[in-house]
C-alpha cells in the first residue's frame, strides 16, 4: 500500500503539540489548511472509536474513526466512508519528545496509507496520490507547526 510521510519539530512539549493537533471548530480552521469543515459525530471530544466528518478544502468528504487515541504520544484513524477512489485510507500521527540545540520540543511524524480503486487505475492514480497527498501532508504539518507558536491556538488547545 502506498504511504506518505511528513515530519516537523516544534518547541513545545508533546502534551501541547498533541493538543494543538486535536483542536476542533474555529480553532482547527484557523490553522489547518486541509480542512474546510470538520465535526465529531455524537461526541464532544476526540477518543478511540469516535467518528469525525471532514470536508477537505479540495472538496472530498470523509468519515473517519479514531482507531487509537493516546495523548500525548499518538493518534490513529481509519476511513469509514470516503471518496470513491479510495479503497482504504488510514493515518497516524506520532509525537515524541526531542531536544534540538538545547531546546525541549516535540518531533511529530505523520503517516498516511491508502489504496486506490478500481485496481486497474492504481498504476496511474497512485503516483498522482503520492504527489498530491505528499504535498497536502507537508503543507498541513507545516501549518500545524506554525499553530504550535500561535497564541490563540495555544490558549484554546491548553484550555481543554
Amino acid at each position: 500500500m502506498p504511504r506518505v510521510v511528513a515530519e516537523a519539530w516544534v518547541p513545545v512539549a508533546p502534551e501541547v503539540a498533541f493538543a494543538v493537533s486535536q483542536t476542533t471548530g474555529e480553532v482547527r480552521l484557523r490553522w489547518d489548511p486541509f480542512v474546510r469543515a470538520q465535526h465529531l459525530v455524537d461526541a464532544e471530544v476526540p477518543a478511540k472509536g469516535v467518528r469525525t466528518v471532514t470536508r477537505a478544502r479540495l472538496g472530498p468528504r470523509m468519515v473517519s474513526q479514531y482507531a487509537s487515541y493516546r495523548p500525548p504520544t499518538s493518534v490513529g484513524m481509519t476511513m469509514v466512508e470516503g471518496p470513491w477512489f479510495f479503497d482504504s485510507f488510514g493515518g497516524g500521527w506520532r509525537f515524541t519528545p526531542e531536544d534540538r540545540d538545547g531546546v525541549a520540543g516535540t518531533r511529530a511524524v505523520w503517516k498516511y496509507t491508502y489504496a486506490i480503486r478500481p485496481g486497474w487505475l492504481r498504476p496511474v492514480a497512485e503516483p498522482i496520490g503520492q504527489w498530491l497527498l505528499g504535498r497536502e501532508i507537508r503543507t498541513r504539518i507545516a501549518a500545524w507547526a506554525r499553530a504550535c507558536e500561535d497564541p490563540v491556538v495555544l490558549r484554546a488547545a491548553t484550555a481543554r
